[in-house]
């Protein structure tokens, strides 16, 4: 059978439709389909990317960090750190796994140049935040020096209301310990020095060796301080013993000069008297008076000699006690030295006995001012409204007594 002409068109064109289907449903696929997700949105995010840091300059640092003795370094690790190469392991192995936990434990350790190498890793926030953190501590603006300047002093005086309240840090012997020089001006020359050195009761007597021991290091500290200050040696802390013992030898001196002087008296005396027996009787007679006239006055020289002495013992024994204090006078210097005391820890001067670093950094101490600040919002608070409660009954009362007139 001849084909006809329809089925040899249909014959002839069937590739080209079956072509065009597949087309036509290809695109609509295309158009429905979502956009091709980018390997980089793929992967989950990271805090550091340790590939955009080149190997160089990970060594460089690394290397120079390596070479520091107080670095820090978690106390699990402490055992690896006995050498400059396995500290320069660690260190590379932190940088390669995180780079913002390496900023902020060696931020402070960096210079300014090499902050610049970890400008790639700005788009991480973490990263970008201890960058910006370093650099304003590095060069702050006059602002930040002020703000942190009074965050800093803010901070001291919560921690020394803490010293305050708890602890003996500013007890009179700690700060006497610290300080034995000072304390001696205002309170320790006013005070018996054998009751330091005294066993108390129920103590050990070898806590009470231990005790005069130091007592003694505190002494020799107080008259190295005079030595240094041109203090005059009869005025330096541990002479008091020597002093009176200085006096009574010049007491028994004077009073030996004062025998011997009566003696030389009456030594005269007695050669005047062979003298007037060989003469007349009136001659004699003169001679006793004249005797007697001497004797009455060796006995005023001597008795104002014995006054003399007894004016000197009353003001070497009253000496001491114008020096007593009162307990009302012995408290106000207690106070004072206290409070120089408070003055010193807060400018710093007390580094020798704490770590300033750990108060000046420590944000939990930022609480105590935040309770003071809410307890002082809150009064003023109940202040304004008893105010404008007062306020208001008061035109109340204008008001009505306008009223009934």
């Amino acid at each position: 059978m001849k084909p006809t002409r329809t089925s040899t068109l249909l014959q002839t064109n069937k590739p080209n439709i079956l072509v065009f289907l597949r087309n036509q449903h290809m695109n609509q696929h295309e158009q429905e389909a979502p956009p091709p997700i980018a390997a980089a949105e793929c992967s989950p995010p990271t805090t550091s990317v340790p590939k955009c840091l080149s190997n160089e300059f990970k060594e460089s640092i690394s290397e120079r960090l390596s070479q520091l003795d107080n670095l820090y370094y978690p106390r699990a690790l402490l055992p690896s750190t006995t050498t400059p190469s396995h500290r320069k392991t660690l260190l590379l192995e932190l940088l390669s796994r995180d780079v913002a936990v390496f900023l902020e434990r060696y931020g402070s350790q960096l210079m300014f140049e090499e902050l610049k190498g970890f400008d790639v890793l700005k788009g991480d926030y973490e990263v970008n935040w201890h960058l910006c953190h370093i650099r304003t501590t590095m060069n702050p603006t006059e602002e930040e020096v002020k703000f942190r300047s009074t965050k800093i002093k803010n901070r001291r005086r919560a921690y020394l209301d803490k010293l305050i309240s708890k602890g003996d840090y500013f007890s009179e012997d700690s700060m006497r310990e610290r300080e034995p020089y000072l304390h001696h001006e205002y309170l320790g020359r006013f005070q018996d020095p054998v009751g330091r050195c005294m066993a108390r009761p129920g103590e050990r007597w070898s806590d009470t060796l231990i005790r005069q021991s130091e007592e003694a290091v505190i002494l020799q500290k107080i008259r190295v301080e005079q030595q240094r200050r041109g203090v005059a040696p009869s005025d330096w802390v541990g002479n008091e013993r020597f002093q009176q013992e200085e006096e009574m030898e010049e007491e028994e001196e004077e009073e030996e000069e004062e025998e011997e002087d009566d003696d030389d008296d009456d030594d005269d005396d007695d050669d005047e008297e062979k003298e007037e027996e060989t003469k007349d009787k009136d001659l004699a007679r003169k001679g006793t008076d004249s005797h007697m006239d001497n004797g009455c006055s060796c006995t005023l020289e001597a008795s104002s000699h014995d006054n003399d002495a007894e004016n000197d013992n009353q003001t070497a024994t009253e000496q001491p006690r114008e020096e007593r204090l009162s307990a009302e006078e012995m408290q106000d210097r207690m106070d004072q030295f206290t409070f120089v005391m408070h003055q010193k820890f807060l400018s710093g001067e007390d580094h020798e006995h704490m770590d300033y670093t750990e108060i000046d950094e420590n944000e939990t101490l930022d609480d105590h001012w935040i309770k003071e600040a809410n307890q002082d919002a809150e009064e003023k608070y109940f202040d304004d409204v008893y105010l404008s409660s007062t306020l208001s009954i008061k035109a109340s009362m204008i008001f009505l007594l306008t009223a009934m007139r």
